[in-house]
């Protein structure tokens, strides 16, 4: 079954129903052309693997907290806490407790077209 993305002007309600350590599915909010948002569902002791991506991104932690595995650094984001990174670094993500969270990821445009 495909999942249903959202569609231009629809309201959609982030924070799923339920308690934070809900069994919650990660989701693809929307992807567009040149945006795609998900939201990341992340089990407590859950590590994702470091990997780049080409375009910008934000990382905003919903629920929980969540560790931004960057070289050389870690920064703990809580609920209702933001960062960005730019296209190209490397990072990865730890959920040291039960953590929801928002990306945001910018698609570049192909061959240089905006």
């Amino acid at each position: 079954m495909a999942i249903a993305h959202a569609i231009s002007g629809e309201v959609l309600d982030l924070l799923a129903p339920g308690q934070p350590d809900t069994a919650d599915k990660t989701i693809a909010i929307f992807k567009a052309p040149d945006l795609e948002v998900m939201r990341l569902v992340l089990p407590a002791g859950k590590r994702m693997p470091d990997h780049s991506v080409s375009g910008s991104i934000t990382v905003q932690c919903l629920r929980g907290k969540v560790d931004l595995l960057l070289p050389g650094k870690t920064s703990t984001l809580a609920a209702g806490q933001f960062t960005y990174l730019a296209g190209g670094v490397m990072h990865g993500l730890y959920a040291p407790e039960n953590a929801e969270v928002l990306v945001t990821l910018v698609v570049p445009a192909m061959g240089g077209r905006p």
